[in-house]
């Protein structure tokens, strides 16, 4: 899940950002209204949801809500205010965001409403069974013919992708854009190391792969490993 969070806040950016990425999302973080709006009009189609300040440098969060709604209508959004009147709840939804978090809010409540609207949106399940694997990503939790299986925020981020898009190839691309950052400078053989872990950790002995390679193209999960 890849997540735009526009907060010129920088205490404020970082925690959330943080928090999140223990969660399993993946981050794209700016400091002002013009550098948010950009990232949002050039990835629009890439991010999940999008949290937003109101009060920022540049332009608005309500001028990037806007923005964003003129060529997409259904990516969930957040504003995240100090504002807190009844006519700036309605005026701030009106301008078409989802939801309206006030300031100061539990770390808590702000993951619950974006997992709610992230599910609302998609459709998206939480849950997932492939073979003699379970993933519950509400706890948190991965069960391997029902013995837990402990995974990095990455690895967990990695499998629930590929879980998501069970019969489908991802490619190597999509995985970067989802997983990891817009900051990533890495080569994406971190993905084969990535890949490598989890088949460590999920792969039956003797068994075919948990996760199947299609070279030059990207990977999916095999329901029958």
């Amino acid at each position: 899940m890849r997540v735009l969070l526009v907060e010129d806040e920088t205490a404020i950016a970082n925690f959330i950002a943080e928090g999140l990425e223990e969660e399993g999302f993946a981050v794209d973080v700016a400091h002002n209204g013009k550098e948010g709006q950009r990232l949002a009009l050039d990835n629009l189609e890439e991010y999940d949801i999008m949290l937003l300040d109101w009060m920022l440098p540049g332009a608005s969060g309500i001028e990037i809500c806007r923005a964003v709604r003129k060529k997409n209508t259904t990516i969930p959004v957040i504003f995240l205010t100090a504002k807190d009147t009844v006519d700036d709840v309605v005026f701030g939804l009106e301008t078409g965001a989802n939801d309206y978090l006030r300031k100061p809010f539990a770390f808590e409540e702000l993951l619950a409403r974006m997992r709610v609207l992230l599910r609302s949106s998609k459709g998206e399940q939480n849950t997932f069974h492939c073979s003699d694997i379970e993933m519950d990503v509400e706890t948190h939790r991965v069960v391997k013919a029902g013995k837990p299986v402990d995974l990095t925020q990455k690895e967990f981020a990695l499998l629930e992708l590929l879980l998501r898009n069970k019969g489908k190839v991802c490619r190597r691309t999509r995985i970067i854009e989802k997983v990891w950052d817009i900051n990533f400078e890495h080569d994406t053989s971190v993905i084969d190391v990535y890949i490598n872990f989890l088949r460590k950790k999920l792969d039956t002995p003797g068994a075919p792969s948990f996760i199947q390679t299609l070279r030059g193209v990207g990977y999916r999960v095999n329901d029958d490993a």
